[in-house]
C-alpha cells in the first residue's frame, strides 16, 4: 500500500534542501551555524543553534519550524512542544508542529483538545487525522464512534487494509478478541496482509481465545523454522499452553503511537529518511517501550550517517527484550561505519557470548572480520554460523560465498572453491558467486572455459554491473581474445568510470591490441584513482607506474608471465 506525502506538509520547508527565508536583518552566527547543521543533518547542533537563533528572532517562521523538527528528530518532543505552541500562537500552520502538539495532548489524555484540533484542521493530514480521531474516541470511552471513524477511513481508496488493521488492534485493546480475529482472518473486513507486527498481534489474540494450536500454525506458516528470538519466544510460550497477553496496544495513547509508527513505515518508500524519522520519534515518545519504533529510529539515523545518535538509539533496547540481538547487530554496524571498529567487534563478541545459538550473530562477526581483512577470524565465525543452521536453507548460500572469499584471500583455493560451488548448489546462477568464482579462476589461469561460461551467465543476469562486465572482458583477455575483450572492457569503464581496477584492466587490453597511447591514458586514470584513496588489493600502484615506464610487455617479462600476442600496431 502506498501513501502519498500528506498535503499539509508542503508548507514545511525544513526537510527540503532549499535555503529558508533569511532572518530579518543581519544573519547571525547562530542562524548560519544552524543552517549548516540542518544541511549536515546534525540534529543536535541544529536544535542548539536554531533555539539560540530564536532568542534573536522569536517569530521567524523558518527558525521556529526548523527548531521543532530538530528537537523531534532528536526524540525531544517535550522540548519541541513550547516552540510548536508559539508557531500556532503566531497564526502559522505547520504539520510537524501539529504532530508534536497532538502527541503532547495524547500524553496528557486531553482527548477533547485533540478532537478540537482535528475539527479546526490543525491535524497532520486526512489519513492520520481519521485514525487519530478514532483512537481518541476510544480514549473517551466511545467505542461506537471510534469504530465508525475506522470504517470511514476504510472507505478511502487504497486505505482499507490500513484502517481495518487499526480497527482490529482497537477491538483487541478493549477485549473484543473475537471481533479482532474476524478482521485478521478475513471473516470480517479482512484478511489483512501478513506483516511481522500483525502476525504477533494476531497470535496473541488467538492465545486470548485459547486457540494456541492455531497461533503456532500461523507462526509456522508465516515464518517457517528460521525464527528470530522474539518470534521463537512467542511460539515457545504458545506451544507450552501459556496464555499470552495482547501487548501491542493497551490504550488510546498506544493506539496513536501505532498510527505514527504505521505512517512512518508506509512513508519509507515515498520520502526521505529525515521525514520518516519524525514519525518514529513521536511513536517512541508516546510509547517508550515501542521497540520496533526505537529500532526504526536507529536504522533511519544510521542511514542519515548520524552514527552516534543511531548508537544511542540502539542502546535503548533492553537486554531482556527478544529484539536485543537485532539492536546490538545494528549498534555494531553503526560503530563500524563511524570508524570505531574495535568497539564494533567488542559488541559482536559479547553478543556471541549471550546469543551463541543465533547464526546471524556469527555471520555478522564474520562479515566484520572480512571487511577488516582478518580473514582467519572471519572463517572461524562463518564456521560457527554454518554449524548452527538446523537444516539446509537457500539463504546459506551467502555464508558459503563470504567464507569462500575469506578462504581465497588466505590462499586456500581448495576450500574456497568448495564453498563457492556449494553456494551455487544452494543458489544456482547467483551472479555474484558466478562472477567471483569465474574471475578467480581466470586469475589463477585454471578452468578458463568454465570461467568464461560462468561470467557470461553472470553478465546475462546483471548486464549493468560494471564489475561483472569487467570480468567478462578480462577472461577474454586472458584467453588471448583481445579484440573481443575491448568492447566489454570499454563498457565496464563506462559503468564504473572511477574504479582503478576496471581502468587498469582496460589499459592492459588496449595495450594488447597495440593502442599504446590510450593504454597509458587508462593506466594514468587508474593510478589517479588509487592515489585519491580508492583502496583495493587488485590495483597495485607500483605495478601501474612500472607499466607507464616500460610498457606491459616488459612488466610481464619481468614477472615471468607469458608474453602477449600483440595485435597490429596502429599507434
Amino acid at each position: 500500500m502506498k501513501i502519498r506525502i500528506l498535503p499539509a506538509f508542503v508548507i514545511a520547508t525544513v526537510l527540503s534542501m532549499m535555503a529558508p527565508p533569511a532572518v530579518a536583518g543581519e544573519a547571525t552566527g547562530a542562524y548560519l551555524a544552524a543552517r549548516q547543521a540542518r544541511y549536515d543533518k546534525d540534529f543536535a547542533a541544529a536544535a542548539q543553534y536554531f533555539t539560540r537563533a530564536l532568542t534573536q528572532d522569536p517569530s521567524n517562521p523558518a527558525i521556529l519550524e526548523n527548531a521543532v523538527v530538530a528537537h523531534v528528530a532528536l526524540g525531544r518532543v517535550d522540548r519541541a512542544v513550547p516552540i510548536a505552541r508559539k508557531i500556532e500562537a503566531d497564526g502559522l500552520r505547520s504539520q510537524v508542529a501539529s504532530m508534536a502538539l497532538i502527541a503532547d495532548a495524547a500524553i496528557r489524555e486531553a482527548h477533547d483538545d485533540i478532537l478540537a484540533r482535528l475539527k479546526d484542521g490543525r491535524g497532520m493530514g486526512a489519513l492520520g487525522d481519521g485514525l487519530i480521531r478514532a483512537w481518541t474516541y476510544l480514549g473517551k470511552g466511545d467505542m461506537t464512534k471510534a469504530l465508525a471513524e475506522f470504517d470511514k477511513v476504510a472507505t478511502e481508496p487504497g486505505l482499507h487494509a490500513f484502517a481495518i488493521y487499526h480497527k482490529a488492534l482497537a477491538l483487541a485493546s478493549v477485549g473484543d478478541f473475537e471481533g479482532s480475529d474476524k478482521i485478521f482472518s478475513g471473516k470480517s473486513d479482512g484478511p489483512l496482509q501478513r506483516t511481522r507486527r500483525g502476525i504477533i498481534a494476531w497470535a496473541q489474540i488467538l492465545s486470548q481465545l485459547e486457540r494456541d494450536t492455531e497461533a503456532v500454525a500461523l507462526i509456522d506458516d508465516t515464518f517457517g523454522t528460521d525464527l528470530d528470538p522474539e518470534i521463537a519466544q512467542l511460539r515457545a510460550a504458545l506451544s507450552s499452553g501459556e496464555r499470552v497477553p495482547f501487548a501491542l496496544v493497551h490504550n488510546s495513547q498506544d493506539g496513536i503511537a501505532e498510527v505514527f509508527f504505521s505512517l512512518g513505515q508506509a512513508l519509507m518508500s515515498e520520502t526521505g529518511e529525515d521525514y520518516v524519522l519524525l514519525y518514529a520519534r513521536i511513536a517512541e515518545f508516546l510509547k517508550p517501550d515501542h521497540i520496533d519504533a526505537i529500532i526504526m529510529s536507529a536504522e533511519l539515523l544510521e542511514g542519515l550517517e548520524r552514527y552516534e545518535l543511531a548508537t544511542e538509539a540502539y542502546k535503548r533496547v533492553p537486554r531482556d527484550h527478544p529484539s536485543f540481538h537485532a539492536a546490538e547487530l545494528g549498534r555494531s554496524d553503526a560503530l563500524r561505519r563511524s570508524g570505531k571498529t574495535d568497539a564494533a567487534i567488542e559488541v559482536l563478541e559479547r553478543l556471541a557470548e549471550t546469543h551463541p545459538d543465533l547464526p546471524m550473530v556469527h555471520v555478522a562477526a564474520g562479515d566484520l572480520y572480512r571487511q577488516l581483512e582478518r580473514f582467519g577470524d572471519a572463517v572461524k565465525a562463518y564456521d560457527r554460523a554454518l554449524a548452527l543452521y538446523a537444516e539446509r536453507d537457500t539463504d546459506q548460500w551467502f555464508v558459503h560465498y563470504t567464507r569462500g572469499i575469506s578462504h581465497e584471500r588466505l590462499d586456500d583455493w581448495k576450500k574456497a572453491e568448495i564453498d563457492f560451488r556449494k553456494a551455487l548448489e544452494l543458489k544456482p546462477d547467483q551472479p555474484q558467486v558466478l562472477n567471483y568464482l569465474g574471475y578467480t579462476m581466470v586469475e589463477k589461469q585454471v578452468n578458463l572455459d568454465e570461467a568464461l561460461n560462468m561470467i557470461e551467465r553472470a553478465v546475462k543476469a546483471r548486464p549493468d554491473s560494471g564489475y561483472i562486465v569487467d570480468s567478462l572482458g578480462w577472461v577474454l583477455y586472458r584467453l588471448g581474445r583481445y579484440e573481443e575483450a575491448i568492447g566489454h572492457m570499454e563498457h565496464a569503464a563506462e559503468l564504473e568510470p572511477v574504479d582503478p581496477v576496471v581502468n587498469d584492466h582496460l589499459g592492459d587490453v588496449l595495450w594488447a591490441v597495440g593502442r599504446y597511447n590510450e593504454a597509458r591514458f587508462q593506466w594514468k586514470r587508474a593510478l589517479s584513482f588509487v592515489e585519491k584513496g580508492s583502496t583495493t588489493s587488485d590495483a597495485d600502484p607500483d605495478r601501474i607506474r612500472r607499466k607507464l615506464e616500460v610498457g606491459l610487455d616488459v612488466v610481464l617479462s619481468e614477472e615471468g608471465s607469458e608474453p602477449l600476442k600483440v595485435a597490429n600496431e596502429t599507434d
